[in-house]
């Protein structure tokens, strides 16, 4: 009885239809088009519709309103209990792969890596320690593709040791072209994921096993605007940010059509994929841009803090040692504008001892970019580091599917995504 869940964060299949009808070979994923591919809901509310909060509810069985996670690296916090919990309290072997937003509550997990923005433990393994370092430190750093010679190793380390000899040449190509085509940096993080997985699933045997991969989320939010599926004269990405004659939609698509493929021919093991929720494409330009030091502009603004931890993009989390230095720290974040009067950091969530900021400035930033700050001007162009133009948003429509040993397990169509967490449940006996 083993079970892999392939999270496969944001993936619109009805863009990949659009490749297959156009003549494009993507075997692989045309068989879960033809073969078990449903559609799943999320929620309706935009602000809530966040990949952070809907593999909350996958995990938990829980709409947002019940399990009420709402940042990223928040699950830790919570009481709720996960399918991974349950299933191993039910006598099976768990092992997670960068579940989003999870926590590793496991007596004694087959493997546990979390993802690079959620505080918790890993298994006790050496290799899967330096593995989730070496990614929060890889991933966290995005912006500016900076890597320490820690980092460095360690990957190495884990690739020679991880990766299949077979398929040393062909990643370690998409490694060295990441420096040209920055995508292609995500593609290699996935398919290094992948193949962590592979190794681990077949030497540990877990029952059940999850994967998260975020690269085609991440391709599509930043170059969506150059597949031919847009088909837009005004929605173009500028010959700057991309080659307009490049598609890494495509690219994505047919790497992950391989991976898919690899997993379909395991016939003694179950498969469900689940995109959580989609993306379609944006209706505008919008810039995004994270702070290039965090600390660094913290002190040169005047904010007294106890830590700061990156997130994702553009987000941050300030911790304090009391209340009223988060509160006045809030106060003053609150205060930065630009000339335009537009602020800087519209979104600041108070929670007592931390404060959890969104960068939400959404024009271009130049050297004739300024905020001012108590009256004084400081150039902003200096403090930030472009991070991408936002090509895709959040769609409530997912897609989910199931192999044909889950068919009676398999939740109805246009249900929500969290009745996911039922189908495991089920298909390993377990009471919810």
């Amino acid at each position: 009885m083993k079970l892999i869940l392939l999270e496969l964060n944001e993936i619109n299949f009805d863009v990949v239809k659009y490749y297959i009808d156009k003549g494009i070979s993507l075997p692989a994923m045309n068989h879960v088009l033809e073969s078990g591919l449903i559609n799943t809901s999320a929620e309706s509310e935009y602000d809530n519709l966040e990949p952070w909060i809907q593999w909350v509810s996958v995990h938990t069985g829980k709409e947002y309103n019940e399990h009420n996670v709402f940042r990223l690296g928040d699950f830790v916090n919570s009481k709720e209990e996960q399918f991974f919990e349950k299933v191993e309290k039910a006598g099976f072997n768990v092992g997670a792969i960068s579940p989003m937003n999870a926590a590793n509550r496991l007596k004694n997990p087959s493997y546990f890596i979390p993802d690079p923005w959620t505080q918790t433990k890993t298994d006790k393994s050496f290799l899967s320690r330096i593995i989730a370092e070496s990614l929060a430190q890889s991933v966290n750093d995005n912006s500016q593709s900076r890597l320490t010679v820690k980092t460095i190793l360690s990957l190495i380390l884990a690739f020679f040791i991880m990766v299949n000899p077979k398929k040393y040449f062909f990643m370690l190509k998409y490694a060295f072209q990441a420096l040209g085509k920055p995508w292609r940096k995500a593609l290699f993080l996935d398919m290094f994921l992948y193949e962590i997985h592979k190794t681990l699933f077949k030497n540990k045997k877990p029952n059940f096993s999850t994967l998260f991969l975020n690269a085609g989320a991440h391709i599509q939010h930043h170059y969506f605007f150059n597949s031919p599926y847009v088909n837009s004269k005004v929605l173009k990405n500028p010959d700057w940010y991309i080659d307009k004659n490049e598609d890494p939609i495509l690219e994505m698509l047919v790497v992950y059509d391989r991976l898919i493929g690899d997993l379909i021919k395991n016939s003694e093991t179950e498969l469900i994929i689940a995109t959580g929720l989609s993306q379609k494409p944006f209706t505008r330009l919008k810039f995004y841009y994270r702070l290039k030091d965090h600390k660094e502009f913290l002190d040169i603004i005047g904010i007294k803090y106890a830590s700061v931890t990156p997130r994702m993009t553009r987000d941050f989390l300030i911790s304090f040692k009391t209340p009223k230095e988060a509160a006045i720290a809030k106060e003053k974040l609150s205060s930065i504008t630009l000339r335009t009067e537009k602020k800087l950091f519209e979104e600041i969530d108070n929670r007592g001892k931390d404060i959890f900021v969104v960068l939400t400035y959404p024009f271009e930033i130049t050297r004739d970019t300024y905020i001012n700050i108590n009256g004084n001007e400081i150039c902003l162009y200096d403090h930030v580091v472009f991070v991408a133009i936002k090509n895709g948003e959040h769609n409530s429509k997912g897609f989910s599917y199931f192999s044909k040993g889950l068919t009676k397990f398999r939740p109805e169509a246009n249900s929500h995504v969290l009745n996911i967490n039922k189908t495991v449940l089920n298909y390993f006996g377990v009471k919810n």
